[in-house]
């Protein structure tokens, strides 16, 4: 992430940041309130209460929390809504019950207007989002470098969310622009030692690996440096496909590096990198295949590697569930 620009002109604050997330996904983390909380207001403030009727006409109410204990509410109008691309709704201050009020009410300029606009874009350049936020009808001074101060704060934590990959639960699949590589990240409500686990017990790895409609079976699983895996997965009609590799690196309970190779198409090898983040009581998984080709890429991806993956993951998430 890095700050790409920002403006102050008169009663009009823009600020764009670029994030190295989807813009699927940074969208969803302004429009899923259980999201919105872990972000929204500066540097040390809680947001305890968002709520949002996340269509055209419809209200949101927020709250901030100072480290003071302090309340600010806020609420607003959404004008405009267009998934994923943009959101523009008005802001005014406000009571717990969603009631507007004055700016001086919350100790604030009596010049401050009582309703702003704020229009929120997403844009897409190379694989991240462009995020710009725009602010107008802002009294000029000291009010507006409040605002544009606060903002930036807000964005920082948004960063940090993004960064750790907590923003959702479910798998983000990309494959990366203008290489042979492809990565899957998905965040599990488990410590990361039960998820290593999980994708290192040969008892265990039948229950998720695959899709449902597969039934695979761990032939092989030398667990250390040079050992040798190998998975074979049945249909319903008793067809048999089957997948080896060598592991090049065994860390528990933090990464995996191991080489992956389909036998009905014997030569075309990845290299797969699977990396167990540490987020307390969560884990961040993060595996990058790396092809030999582009072409050996796009053909796994037209096979139906996304769906399996996302499959495996979803399957790998409810037996960490059902182990709790």
């Amino acid at each position: 992430m890095k700050r790409a620009e920002q403006i102050a002109k008169g009663t009009e604050i823009t600020i764009t940041r670029i994030f190295d997330a989807p813009r699927e996904l940074v969208w969803k983390a302004w429009t899923v309130p259980e999201v919105f909380m872990r972000w929204w207001g500066p540097k040390g403030f809680t947001a305890p209460v968002i709520r949002m009727d996340l269509r055209e006409g419809g209200r949101y109410l927020w709250c901030m929390r100072s480290p003071e204990g302090e309340d600010y509410w806020s609420t607003g109008m959404y004008r405009e809504i267009v998934p994923p691309e943009r959101i523009v709704a008005t802001d005014s201050f406000a009571d717990e019950k969603g009631n507007i009020v004055p700016a001086s009410q919350y100790g604030m300029s009596g010049d401050w207007p009582m309703e702003l606009l704020m229009t929120v874009t997403f844009e897409e350049p190379d694989g991240g989002t462009r995020l710009t936020v725009r602010s107008a009808g802002l009294p000029p001074g000291e009010p507006t470098e409040q605002a544009e101060a606060g903002w930036n704060e807000s964005l920082d934590k948004l960063a940090e969310v993004l960064e750790q990959g907590e923003v959702a639960m479910e798998t983000q699949f990309t494959a990366e622009p203008g290489t042979h590589a492809v990565v899957i990240k998905r965040v599990f409500d488990a410590p990361h030692e039960d998820v290593f686990r999980a994708t290192t017990d040969s008892k265990l790895i039948p229950l998720w690996w695959g899709p449902k409609s597969l039934t695979t079976m761990v032939e092989a699983m030398d667990l250390r440096r040079g050992g040798i895996w190998r998975f074979v997965q049945r249909d319903a009609e008793g067809n048999e496909y089957a997948f080896f590799g060598v592991y090049h690196e065994v860390a528990p309970p933090e990464r995996l590096i191991y080489t992956f190779e389909f036998e009905g198409m014997p030569g075309h090898v990845m290299l797969e990198t699977v990396t167990f983040g540490d987020l307390g009581e969560k884990t961040k998984v993060t595996d990058r295949a790396v092809f030999q080709t582009i072409e050996d890429r796009d053909e796994a991806l037209a096979t139906g590697m996304e769906e399996g993956a996302v499959e495996s993951m979803d399957r790998l998430a409810d037996l960490l569930e059902k182990k709790k």
